[in-house]
């Protein structure tokens, strides 16, 4: 996907995000904005994968797996917080978890701020 689709449809998840950030507000557990968010994306038609599996390596070795809260059209990684602030672990976890999948951009959306906190985390993008 080029970088202008990426963006756009980067932009229509924030835009989700969004939405359920405003119905919802702060104060609740991650997994009940990752519900709601799903929810959204599949009302605007945006496909996505729950929880997908992805395996970390090192020299060929498989050292484990992660589950990525979502991934968005095969190519955004979508992270949902619902924490006090996004901080550099997130950061550069989100980095980690965009190397070993191979996509070049990932969003943490934190739900648990008065306005939205949203991080764009981008591998080279």
């Amino acid at each position: 996907m080029e970088v202008e689709a990426i963006n756009s449809l980067s932009k229509n998840v924030i835009g989700c995000g969004i939405k359920v950030h405003r119905s919802l507000g702060p104060g609740f557990a991650e997994r009940m904005y990752s519900k709601a968010l799903g929810h959204e994306l599949e009302k605007q038609g945006i496909a996505f994968t729950r929880e997908k599996s992805i395996r970390i390596k090192y020299e060929g070795l498989i050292l484990g797996e992660h589950r990525l809260d979502f991934l968005v059209e095969d190519e955004i990684i979508i992270e949902v917080k619902a924490m006090y602030e996004i901080n550099r672990f997130h950061l550069a976890q989100t980095l980690a978890y965009l190397k070993s999948a191979d996509k070049k951009l990932g969003l943490i959306l934190n739900f648990s701020r008065a306005q939205s906190e949203i991080k764009r985390v981008a591998y080279h993008l």
